[in-house]
């Protein structure tokens, strides 16, 4: 891969998750920090990104948004790390499936988050919380990997995204949640992307 890669980011956002995986690839990246309202507003990054939000990556030509995709394209980009199960294997399917599972998680945690009355289960995508939860717990009780036999981007984001609801006390603490966050947080990667990005600030 000889295209350079840039990283936008702002480090109190969810474009922690992205750094967390290009610390996972070992690809040199560069790392362009956005503040909210003024620069991620401003043209110049509304020419990579439209919607002004972080994060996004640049690899060449190609633009990349959206925390699921990146993770994804990433993965792609590094076969011999082996953070994506092969094309035409049983365990893509899992691997779908559960990164494609924080789209929901993601719109019952911001709807929670707002006070907003949840929608008609018939309405919203994520059916009722009490189900969301339980089918993610369900997923993560007792299992290390969430496709196949060794750490993905699906772990990657799962945990990610677990870890910073469970921050935010939007999720209940279950054991099954707090052992599979702490598992995967423990990862030399995860610990290079939080030194490199920071702390969250406790909510207060």
């Amino acid at each position: 891969m000889n295209a350079a890669l840039t990283f936008y980011t702002n480090p109190m956002s969810r474009a922690r998750v992205t750094r967390w995986m290009l610390e996972e690839t070992g690809l040199p990246y560069q790392t362009e920090i956005l503040e909210y309202g003024t620069s991620m507003k401003a043209p110049a990054y509304r020419a990579i990104n439209p919607m002004g939000k972080v994060p996004a990556i640049r690899h060449g030509d190609t633009v990349v948004t959206e925390n699921a995709a990146i993770c994804m394209y990433l993965a792609d980009l590094v076969p011999e790390k082996k953070l994506a199960p092969p094309a035409g294997s049983p365990a893509r399917g899992p691997y779908y499936r559960w990164i494609s599972f924080m789209g929901p998680l993601e719109q019952l945690m911001v709807a929670k988050s707002t006070g907003v009355q949840l929608p008609d289960p018939g309405m919203a995508g994520f059916g009722t919380e009490e189900d969301l939860v339980q089918t993610l717990a369900g997923a993560v009780e007792g299992r290390d990997h969430l496709a196949g036999d060794h750490f993905t981007a699906a772990d990657l984001l799962v945990s990610a995204y677990i870890g910073w609801y469970l921050q935010f006390q939007l999720l209940p603490a279950l054991p099954a949640f707090t052992r599979f966050v702490e598992l995967h947080r423990k990862r030399p990667a995860a610990a290079r992307a939080n030194e490199l990005d920071g702390p969250i600030p406790a909510r207060g």
